[in-house]
């Protein structure tokens, strides 16, 4: 194409976009559950990040960022008010002093544990906001995200 789009294309790319829209979602989403969890401290995105670290064995900050799709340093920007709030620790990788390992706190976990009920609650109101099966949808988004 040459010259500069129509209106006819930019009215295309709003209607077809999946990029576009996806975005919009996440962002609808985020706004939901940010909300919801506001009453216990946290945002969505912290509540995720506590949730990935509640596992037998505290993983490292390469296994947490490649888990919630996040670079290190925006990961590591994400950990501080969390480290601050004594909700997690970041110990030293015992085997390989050169990484570092998140590890939840009691609090970290209470917090957890008094929040979910309220996300469970957000996701039941957002699965029936959907018109296609919550779990198809949810494969469907898994698949685009592991496509690289």
């Amino acid at each position: 194409m040459r010259g500069e789009p129509s209106l006819s294309i930019t009215h295309e790319v709003r209607d077809r976009c999946l990029c576009l829209h996806v975005q919009r979602a996440a962002r609808a989403l985020a706004r939901r559950f940010d909300d919801a969890l506001r009453p216990f401290g946290l945002t969505n995105g912290q509540f995720s990040l506590l949730m990935s670290l509640n596992r037998p064995a505290p993983p490292t900050i390469g296994e947490v960022a490649q888990l919630l799709a996040m670079d290190r340093t925006t990961l590591t920007a994400n950990l501080k008010p969390l480290q601050r709030r004594g909700l997690l620790d970041i110990v030293v990788d015992t085997e390989d002093r050169r990484n570092r390992r998140l590890k939840i706190t009691e609090a970290g976990r209470k917090s957890l544990a008094a929040a979910v009920d309220v996300w469970r609650s957000t996701h039941d109101d957002v699965d029936a906001l959907l018109a296609r099966s919550p779990d198809k949808l949810r494969q469907d988004l898994l698949r685009l995200s592991h496509e690289d």
